[in-house]
């Protein structure tokens, strides 16, 4: 059956409403951020499945979610309508002008703090009509930011990749032991230190749930060393301060260390691998030229691979 003119007329239509939904798993908050009415992106949303003959949508009340046909169409629609929602921007980027727009990064503090600020000073020097905004959340809150498309990209360190996105590594930095000056480990050689010597000590370490807990516990168990935990703490800088007062040791990676603490910070490579540091992106995310020229200031040649790793 051939398709009438209403139908392509209205596709764009159609398809942004299609991946609205699907991205945020909501007919309602999709209406909400394409400033229609619910109903309106309902109707779009049916004559795109009368015209494909499927079923996009597994419908459950008011939740939604995609179906196999829904997840093919949307790796293929959504780069598209991004791409158009963009052509304005893309278009100025073809004419080497890059002079608005706006760039969300996803982050956690560590990062924010020591990795990110050259790299943003730089991009807002070279391009000060982009907006840039820094999202302040840890690894869990950042891949949600992303699969909602409230985030561009995230940097930070991954050590699990879900499928749905991409990592790519681009610092590397060293796990360091952490002591107060005057602690009796301050005075031994890194590569006399093992782990035993740490057990008796209590550790402050970053909340549970986070990746630095994660690699100390992995760590000491191939090894079959007992550690203990005095104290949780939420933030590089409150760790080191509390380390600087005695109240404890930590395991850090020296992406936090600036050589103006008043600690001692001692070798754990023998025993830690080194800690990446990356961009995560959504597979199939369409990235605006603001967003691609960040990340190619950052890491030049980062861009490179985008097109099949991402926009492709």
């Amino acid at each position: 059956m051939a398709t009438s003119p209403y139908y392509k007329q209205n596709r764009l239509k159609q398809l942004r409403a299609f991946c609205h939904a699907a991205r945020l798993g909501s007919i309602s908050r999709a209406a909400e951020q394409l400033f229609l009415s619910q109903p309106s992106v309902s109707l779009q949303i049916q004559a795109l499945e009368r015209e494909l003959a499927t079923e996009l949508f597994e419908r459950r009340g008011p939740s939604i979610r995609l179906t196999t046909q829904g997840e093919a169409l949307l790796e293929l629609a959504q780069p598209l309508v991004q791409g158009i929602d963009n052509i304005a921007e893309t278009f100025s980027s073809e004419l080497g002008e890059i002079n608005s727009g706006e760039i969300n990064i996803a982050a956690g503090e560590s990062t924010i703090l020591y990795l990110l600020p050259e790299h943003i000073k730089r991009f807002a020097t070279a391009y000060p009509g982009v907006r840039i905004k820094l999202h302040n959340v840890t690894g869990r809150d950042g891949m949600a930011m992303l699969r909602a498309d409230e985030a561009d990209f995230a940097v930070g360190s991954m050590l699990d990749v879900p499928e749905d996105v991409n990592y790519r590594p681009i610092f590397d930095f060293k796990t360091v032991l952490i002591t107060p000056l005057e602690h009796p480990l301050a005075g031994k050689r890194p590569s006399r230190i093992k782990l035993e010597d740490i057990s008796p000590f209590g550790l402050i370490l970053p909340p549970r749930h986070l990746a630095t807990w994660r690699i100390v516990e992995m760590i000491f168990r191939q090894h079959d060393v007992n550690y203990t935990v005095n104290l949780e703490a939420g933030g590089w800088e409150v760790i080191k301060k509390y380390v600087e007062l005695s109240l404890g040791i930590s395991i850090v990676t020296d992406i936090c260390l600036t050589g103006k603490e008043k600690i001692k910070r001692i070798s754990l490579e023998r025993f830690f691998p080194d800690r990446s540091y990356g961009v995560v992106l959504r597979k199939r995310k369409y990235l605006s030229p603001p967003a691609r020229q960040f990340l190619e200031m950052m890491a030049p040649g980062f861009s490179g691979g985008l097109d099949s790793t991402v926009n492709g």
